[in-house]
């Protein structure tokens, strides 16, 4: 009877993907991507949102009539609203609102230039928000340090 043992197997296996990564010309931080592609995150149900309904029906509907009303035409215009959509899916790390508002914002004339400043824009804001939270931190050290 051959016993093979497991820490056998995997160095086996390790050696045996590397060869096949390699004869592919496929290196680590490809296959890092490749894998990375696969995320809890499903793209497809981008197009499921609209069933929120389903499980309560009064504010899913009320919450689709806001946000059609918050995007219609107004004081700003749609490519405006878009631009902001898009910069504040990025801050609140919705990879469903980027994929749509990416693809809105496109529809819409929005260049990449146009749509990377307003990422820019929320990224500044959001870290901001951030630092000037360090005030708290500075008052409660010199508090603790009399």
């Amino acid at each position: 009877m051959l016993i093979i043992s497991y820490k056998k197997i995997i160095s086996n296996l390790r050696l045996s993907i590397f060869v096949v990564l390699r004869l592919n010309h496929i290196d680590l931080y490809s296959l890092e991507l490749i894998v990375m592609q696969k995320t809890y995150y499903d793209p497809a149900d981008l197009r499921k949102f609209g069933k929120i309904t389903e499980w309560s029906e009064e504010l899913g509907e009320k919450f689709f009539e806001y946000y059609g009303k918050v995007f219609e035409e107004g004081a700003l215009t749609a490519r405006e609203k878009s631009l902001i959509a898009l910069a504040v899916s990025h801050v609140v790390k919705c990879p469903y609102c980027i994929d749509a508002y990416s693809k809105d914002g496109l529809q819409r004339g929005i260049t990449k230039e146009e749509m990377m400043e307003a990422v820019h824009v929320g990224a500044a804001i959001e870290s901001g928000a951030t630092l000037v939270h360090a005030v708290q931190m500075m008052n409660k050290v010199n508090k603790l340090e009399m």
